[in-house]
């Protein structure tokens, strides 16, 4: 890493963020993005080539968006120009296409590097695409939300997405190595703190170096803070989880799949970091109620109701106990016997039905209160089950064009087993009806 302290004019750095200082200048600079920067990466052969097509980088704040676009632009000899759709509207984007239409006849191209490309809408995104498919612009998009479900798929079909990652705790210790070079002086923290301080930056380097320029000017320089002292100087960064983006999917995902797979503990950290992201517990017990006829099913009945007194019980207290009845409804469900059986009856049942909807009932189950109903066959020859000798009579309830098929097929785990038993039962009993 260059030190810039030491290439740049001094004056030019007073009042730069020490992030903005520490920026990459060229690809082999960029930390925690191994997968994408190597040369052997479909963005390293185009950086190696000097032929950029239009990309879409997908990644949460501070993983480094900007800078591979700013390395990018340097990589090649078109205009580079840079907006935010926070800030830009459809004027703006006409503005900026006339000019890189004007440049094109001119022999220059341009690239564009849209800042937050997910905040335009569904008519702003449609405007990039004729002059993307002329090659009237380079397009580089970045974005913190799924392009799946916040980009146009025409747009995103003329770009290719790059999916960034949030910085592990070697790339953050690269990150540290290089403010302390161009600083002068070690990071004044113990080693528990600096811990304290990688948790708290959670993945964000530009967040991360924001919290090491405030340690730097605040403390002295023969000092060594401890994590006491390192939260009275810097603040945790907010959770990256927001109830209506991609991180909220994500994390009832994580959960309702650690439940499904008995897996107790991921189960309750998913919990956790959905309470501690401000996610509506209501929300999470209608998810966990979901989990217990989706799952669990009929493995064990009493799932069910347990979720639900759990739901109540949150209606009833409110927080914090409220959360705690949802947690022990949580580990009911992470521990118990597992079996969608249920559901996928359920399915089959429905797919049969849509294919057979129009036929009757056979006749000898239908009640038949008028005598033209007894005389055409209604309740002729029904049996009344517990009045046969094993409660059971063995008789058709199928329609007589349809063969008896088997929808619900229980598993060997929980309450189902016993189930198993019963069914096993009287198909035995079917079976002796048919012999004799």
């Amino acid at each position: 890493m260059n030190n810039l302290f030491e290439n740049d004019d001094l004056e030019k750095n007073v009042n730069r963020p020490l992030a903005d200082i520490l920026r990459p200048i060229i690809i082999d600079e960029v930390v925690g993005q191994s997968h994408i920067t190597d040369d052997n990466s479909s963005l390293g052969k185009m950086i190696k080539s000097g032929k950029i097509s239009s990309l879409i980088f997908w990644g949460p704040p501070g993983c480094g968006k900007t800078t591979i676009a700013r390395i990018l632009a340097n990589k090649t000899d078109k205009y580079f120009e840079q907006i935010s759709a926070i800030f830009s509207g459809v004027s703006d984007l006409k503005k900026i296409f006339e000019s890189a239409k004007i440049r094109r006849k001119n022999g220059k191209a341009t690239m564009l590097f849209v800042d937050e490309i997910h905040r335009f809408n569904k008519s702003q995104q449609d405007a990039f695409l004729p002059v993307v498919e002329d090659g009237t612009i380079t397009l580089i998009g970045a974005t913190t939300e799924n392009p799946s479900f916040e980009l146009n798929a025409a747009l995103l079909s003329r770009c290719q997405v790059i999916v960034l990652k949030r910085l592990d705790d070697n790339a953050l210790d690269i990150l540290v190595k290089r403010a302390e070079e161009n600083i002068g002086r070690k990071l004044p923290l113990d080693k528990q703190a600096l811990i304290s301080l990688k948790n708290m930056a959670d993945g964000d380097g530009r967040y991360f170096l924001t919290m090491i320029e405030q340690i730097y000017n605040q403390v002295s320089k023969n000092d060594i803070i401890d994590t006491n002292l390192l939260c009275e100087i810097v603040q945790k960064r907010a959770p990256l989880y927001d109830k209506s983006d991609d991180s909220h999917y994500n994390l009832i995902s994580a959960l309702h799949k650690s439940v499904r797979g008995s897996d107790v503990d991921a189960a309750l950290y998913w919990f956790a970091r959905m309470i501690d992201g401000g996610e509506n517990p209501k929300y999470i017990a209608r998810r966990l109620a979901r989990m217990a006829v989706e799952d669990i099913g009929l493995a064990d009945p009493q799932a069910m109701q347990i979720c639900i007194d759990a739901w109540n019980m949150y209606e009833r207290l409110g927080s914090p106990e409220g959360e705690l009845a949802l947690t022990q409804a949580l580990i009911y469900l992470a521990t118990a016997p597992k079996s969608n059986a249920g559901y996928v009856a359920y399915k089959k049942v429905m797919s049969r039905a849509k294919k057979t909807g129009s036929l009757m009932p056979p006749k000898h189950i239908l009640n038949a209160p008028t005598a033209m109903m007894k005389e055409i066959g209604y309740g002729d020859g029904y049996q009344y089950d517990p009045d046969t000798k094993d409660g059971f009579s063995g008789q058709n309830y199928f329609p007589d064009e349809m063969d008896r098929e088997k929808f619900y097929k229980p598993v060997e785990r929980g309450f189902e087993r016993e189930i198993n038993k019963r069914l096993d039962y009287w198909q035995k009993l079917r079976d002796n009806i048919k012999k004799s």
